[in-house]
């Protein structure tokens, strides 16, 4: 469940910055309409998790996939191979040792997951108080989205989350998220591409 909630919140990654100078909540709208017009997008990503308790740190590294507005693809390849696919009710889970494919029409967990991931990826994570509380602030070159949570499931695993957005590039490049034991996890977005053609079979769910 964890790990399905941190792919989750990945997701974020796909949302541009077109504001420079705004209001808190003039911002949150200008991405939310942003965010719309984003057809397809592809990138490859690092995640680093830190491990408070043991003071060691975890990488892996993958590639994401999304299509609007109900096609997801976010895929480990280093260290370890994981795929997590969602295509329409169809979730998929795979490693090298078994695949699951679950309807989340049947399943009241995956329904949740699924219709936030898909929220946050069109920009509405960032107006959706039932789910995050968020204030945007700047930092030199930086505007910086802090999302509280708000849900009892999201707030028994995570103390916040922090979306780092570059102004000049117009798309988050960093993703932050403190879980409620102290870990963090930090994934962080390059070669990014929005509005090209994804091959069909990239989404495939197969049993």
């Amino acid at each position: 469940m964890k790990k399905y909630i941190i792919i989750l919140l990945c997701c974020f990654l796909s949302i541009p910055l077109m504001a420079q100078q705004m209001s808190e909540e003039q911002a949150k709208k200008h991405i939310s309409q942003a965010a719309a017009k984003i057809k397809t997008m592809q990138c490859d990503f690092v995640q680093t998790k830190h491990l408070k308790m043991l003071n060691d740190k975890m990488v892996s590294k993958g590639r994401m996939y999304y299509q609007q507005s109900d096609k997801l693809r976010w895929e480990y390849t280093a260290p370890y191979t994981y795929t997590f696919v969602i295509n329409g009710t169809k979730v998929m889970m795979r490693n090298n040792r078994r695949n699951d494919v679950i309807d989340v029409n049947q399943n009241k967990v995956f329904r949740e997951i699924a219709r936030i991931m898909m929220s946050s990826v069109v920009g509405n994570c960032l107006n959706n108080p039932k789910d995050f509380k968020a204030t945007i602030s700047t930092d030199k070159d930086q505007w910086i989205a802090t999302l509280t949570p708000q849900r009892k499931d999201l707030k028994a695993m995570f103390q916040t989350i922090r979306l780092y957005f570059d102004r000049q590039k117009q798309m988050v490049q960093k993703v932050e998220l403190t879980e409620k034991k102290g870990d963090k996890t930090v994934i962080e977005l390059t070669n990014a591409k929005t509005n090209t053609p994804i091959n069909a079979n990239t989404f495939s769910i197969t049993r």
